[in-house]
């Protein structure tokens, strides 16, 4: 999960462990390009408006890179139609608005892991 909130960051961990997955936080998109092994991110949750680069630019940069990548789904206070068409438009697997129902995101992880 890629968000700038720290308590988002905390709710989002405990519910996700709580849930039985395992969960790794990043306080920045640059913070996640940092990680060296990204390898076991089965998918990724993540903030649209972000210091630095957005959730939007990470995709960019993510499906630039042609390697592929996990599924994507975002999170945002900010879900306006162009913002939504742009994320899914660059394969997110869905947009959700904060605040985001557990149960909602759980299902879209779920749907979203078994997709690949």
């Amino acid at each position: 999960m890629v968000d700038d909130d720290e308590a988002i960051r905390e709710a989002l961990d405990d519910l996700l462990r709580s849930a039985g997955f395992r969960c790794r936080p990043f306080v920045s998109a640059e913070d996640f390009l940092a990680h060296a092994d990204r390898a076991d991110i089965a998918c990724i949750i993540l903030d649209v408006r972000m210091p630095g680069l957005s959730g939007l630019e990470l995709q960019e940069r993510l499906n630039a890179d042609g390697g592929g990548h996990p599924p994507i789904l975002f999170m945002t206070s900010y879900a306006d139609e162009t913002t939504r068409n742009r994320a899914l438009g660059g394969g997110a697997r869905d947009v959700l608005g904060k605040p985001v129902d557990g149960h909602v995101l759980i299902a879209s992880l779920n749907s979203a892991m078994a997709a690949g």
